[in-house]
């Protein structure tokens, strides 16, 4: 057997697939415009430190923020220190928070080997836990979940740094006579991925996420209600639109997901929330609903991903054909990406953006990204096309386009700026963000009031002090032009639902643009490739 090794310790036929598998991949990795995906892997896990709320940790690395909102829940007698707050803005919303926090631990579950290589893995871990320590303490009792602390009206009347704030810090709370079953599903699908990522590394932990996880699917399936009829405030800044049939879903499907038996329990969970996604089905609206967004409000693409991606060779006819027509549903939401649908596709900017509306568009090109890179990673795997209305679409194709729509965001477009801030040399510098367009005042004589800072900051001219490093903006409207002003909130405005998909993203590019660096580097030449094609 030894005469089978290579130098580099594998058989030889393994790299013979290897070799073939990344020559696959060559079209769509093109040399004319490289772009550095592990740098923006590491700042796009250090913006979430920027946008944190509470006690900072002696590790925090954004020096430009301090402790805030530390009387969050003492007026309500519950501790509620901790959590992010959504954009530039000091309110902490929770319908946008957990979504956050389930597509960061989505990220991570499926491409936490690619996460680890770039040496980021630890702070993604953390980014996710300082999500869900707070999401357990505003989880009171198994009918109680705070969802929401600070008001949104007097918010935006003032333009101060988190740690000066003087606005409303009341909270608010969905229970069983205010039910708020699309917060109160969204947090239980956010710690129910979330006990998933910490299973391996932190079972104790992994184990009381999921406990909450089912508590709170339960309180919001029995006790059915729209949130922002409970609490007010949300209402003007994250109406749910959508309803809470897709988030009701969603975390089913999460659930199932979080308690598929890894450690072969026999007393687990996982066939009752399989069972709820498959006969309530169509009654939600799963396989009924046919679109082409997926966001921090509407989850029906994303939850026809999740579900299309159960295995069915154990399953009973009825769930075959049912997961049959989740995996359809999401295809037409992937092909409306791709531009392979007959009709209803996704609108593209002149520059070949992915366009779905005006305010805050990178919210959904983020999310389409994250599903284009999970499917294309997994029809790989499993040498799979998408089947789309124009014809079958490989892999490597969707590979190809998601890079394309990537170096969009990192510079690659008419405007000749990166839309991640402090990514490359050009990027947005007068971001809508409280913080980071505000000089600490704290030792200084005098006290910058609530409208003083609108007075002294918020118009000014010159680019934010504070560079909120790893933001995803709003991006360009739909042709292509980006004016990078503070008070153009919507194309200026960050939010952590617009960078958390791409965490997963930009860590799967790292993990090919090293595997093709390593093939060229061992000296293997088309031709070798090709060599080993034939001797397959």
């Amino acid at each position: 057997m030894g005469k089978m090794k290579t130098q580099c310790g594998f058989p030889k036929r393994t790299l013979n697939y290897f070799f073939v598998f990344m020559l696959s991949l060559l079209p769509a990795l093109p040399i004319s415009q490289s772009f550095d995906y592990g740098d923006a892997l590491s700042k796009s896990l250090l913006y979430f430190e920027a946008q944190r709320s509470g006690r900072l940790p002696y590790t925090q690395r954004v020096r430009w923020r301090q402790h805030s909102g530390l009387t969050d829940g003492l007026e309500q007698g519950v501790d509620l220190l901790g959590g992010y707050y959504d954009a530039g803005d000091n309110v902490k919303f929770g319908l946008p928070m957990a979504f956050t926090v389930t597509m960061l631990s989505w990220g991570v579950i499926e491409f936490r080997e690619e996460i680890a290589a770039a040496g980021e893995l630890r702070h993604a871990l953390e980014a996710i836990k300082w999500g869900t320590d707070y999401f357990i303490k505003a989880h009171t009792s198994p009918h109680v979940l705070w969802a929401q602390v600070g008001d949104g009206d007097t918010d935006h009347l003032c333009w101060q740094r988190p740690e000066d704030m003087t606005t409303s810090r009341r909270a608010f709370k969905v229970d069983e006579e205010n039910p708020g079953s699309d917060v109160a599903a969204e947090t239980a699908a956010a710690m129910a991925a979330a006990s998933i990522v910490f299973r391996r590394t932190n079972p104790h932990y992994s184990h009381l996420l999921l406990e909450h996880a089912q508590q709170l699917f339960e309180f919001s399936d029995k006790y059915r209600g729209n949130y922002d009829k409970s609490i007010a405030g949300a209402k003007g800044y994250y109406s749910s639109v959508s309803g809470y049939m897709d988030e009701l879903l969603w975390a089913a499907f999460w659930l199932h997901k979080a308690t598929d038996d890894a450690n072969n329990n026999p007393n687990n969970n996982n066939n009752y929330y399989l069972n709820y996604g498959i006969q309530n089905a169509n009654s939600l609206g799963g396989i009924t609903w046919a679109l082409t967004e997926f966001s921090w409000d509407v989850k029906y693409a994303g939850l026809q991903l999740l579900a299309s991606m159960i295995p069915t060779e154990d399953k009973s006819e009825e769930e075959k054909q049912i997961l049959k027509q989740y995996t359809s549903k999401s295809e037409h939401y992937l092909c409306a990406c791709m531009n392979k649908n007959n009709s209803t596709n996704v609108r593209r900017t002149p520059g070949g953006l992915m366009y779905t509306r005006r305010w805050n568009n990178m919210q959904y090109v983020s999310t389409a990204l994250f599903s284009l890179t999970l499917i294309s990673h997994h029809r790989h795997s499993t040498n799979r096309t998408l089947n789309c209305p124009t014809g079958p679409v490989r892999p490597d194709e969707i590979l190809s386009f998601l890079r394309s729509q990537v170096g969009y965001i990192l510079g690659s477009n008419p405007m000749g700026i990166s839309y991640l801030v402090g990514y490359g040399d050009a990027y947005p510098k007068r971001v809508h963000h409280r913080g980071a367009s505000m000089e600490l005042q704290r030792g200084k004589t005098g006290f910058l009031g609530c409208k003083q800072g609108y007075d002294n900051w918020y118009g000014r001219q010159d680019p934010n002090p504070n560079v909120l490093v790893g933001a995803l903006v709003g991006g360009p409207d739909s042709e292509d032009v980006y004016i990078d002003r503070r008070g153009n909130f919507m194309q200026t405005e960050a939010c952590t639902y617009n960078t958390a998909p791409l965490v997963g993203v930009f860590a799967k590019l790292y993990s090919l643009e090293r595997a093709v660096a390593s093939i060229s580097r061992t000296g293997a030449s088309l031709g070798d490739v090709s060599i080993a094609s034939s001797s397959v």
